[in-house]
Parts: C-alpha cells; sequence; structure tokens
C-alpha cells in the first residue's frame, strides 16, 4: 500500500488523510519491533482521524499477534465496511478463523478475498484455501489451490513448500 490509496479513501481533508496515514507508518513500525500495545493505541488514534480499511486491519493484524482473534476478526469486519473491494481483510478473517479451527467457516472468505478488486498479494487466500482443504484431508482440491498460488506468485516460498509437502506425502 502507497500513500496515495490511503489517501484517496472516503471523506475528510487532506491534512486529516495525512496525519492518519503518518500515525498509521507510526503503528505499523512498532508493530514490526514487537510494541504490540502501543501499535494498538496508533492505529486506533489512525482511525478515528481519517478511518480506512488498511488501518483497520493491521489493527486486527496486531490483535492477531496478541492472541485476540475475535477482536481481530471484528476489525476486519470493520475494514471491509469501509472498503469491500479491499482483499486483505477477507483472507485476514479466514485466516484467523483457521487458527480457531473452524475450517468449513473460513472457505468463503477465502473466496471472497479471491475475487477482491484491490488486493496486492492474491496468490495468499489460494494457499490459505489450500491449508484448510489439506487439514480436511481434500488432497487434490488442496494441490490445485497451491497451484493457483504459484501461479500467481511463482516466487511463494510458503506455497512451493506445501505443494512439495503434500507432492511428498502423497508418494
Amino acid at each position: 500500500m502507497d500513500l496515495q490509496d490511503f489517501l484517496i479513501q472516503g471523506e475528510g481533508s487532506e491534512q486529516d488523510k495525512q496525519d492518519a496515514w503518518n500515525l498509521f507508518q507510526q503503528a505499523y513500525e512498532l508493530q514490526m519491533k514487537g510494541q504490540l500495545e502501543e501499535a494498538v493505541h496508533l492505529y486506533k488514534r489512525s482511525i478515528e482521524t481519517h478511518p480506512t480499511a488498511e488501518a483497520y486491519t493491521f489493527l486486527g493484524w496486531t490483535y492477531s499477534f496478541m492472541g485476540k482473534l475475535d477482536e481481530a476478526i471484528e476489525e476486519c469486519r470493520h475494514a471491509i465496511e469501509v472498503d469491500p473491494d479491499f482483499g486483505n481483510p477477507y483472507n485476514d478473517i479466514g485466516a484467523y478463523l483457521i487458527e480457531k479451527g473452524q475450517f468449513d467457516e473460513a472457505i468463503p472468505w477465502f473466496e471472497r478475498a479471491m475475487k477482491a478488486k484491490r488486493y496486492e498479494s492474491p496468490a495468499f487466500p489460494h494457499l490459505n484455501l489450500g491449508r484448510v482443504y489439506e487439514r480436511k484431508g481434500q488432497w487434490t482440491e488442496a494441490m490445485d489451490c497451491y497451484k493457483k498460488s504459484l501461479a500467481l506468485n511463482p516466487n511463494y516460498a510458503l506455497a512451493k513448500r506445501a505443494l512439495g509437502r503434500l507432492i511428498s506425502m502423497l508418494n
């Protein structure tokens, strides 16, 4: 995501959008340093200044790092309300549902992520859907998902490993 994508979302003054972007960037840096409580605080300030799907999604991601999966899902739902075309929160909800062991509930979220108009990492939901099918013992479907993930991103190491592991297991 870049500043331009962030700034065009919704109504509000250019100054509010710029301030929200700066808070978002600071929150992300703290999140990557493991300073999660501080990151949550700054993501919330960013949202209060100018709500964006990205800020809600990254707030959810931070909550997931804290083990707060229900809160993470709720923030992703807010992201979808702000921008239903943004693919990340759909994929993230599905991933959080996998963590909760709710595999069947995760499937439609990955399917929605795959159809999203705005998604920088479209290989992710294919990999995640493959993970669901693999856990359910649906090997062919899992392999198809991993192959689709690799078709979208041939350098996606997780998809390569998942496909290789599954092929090895079935041989």
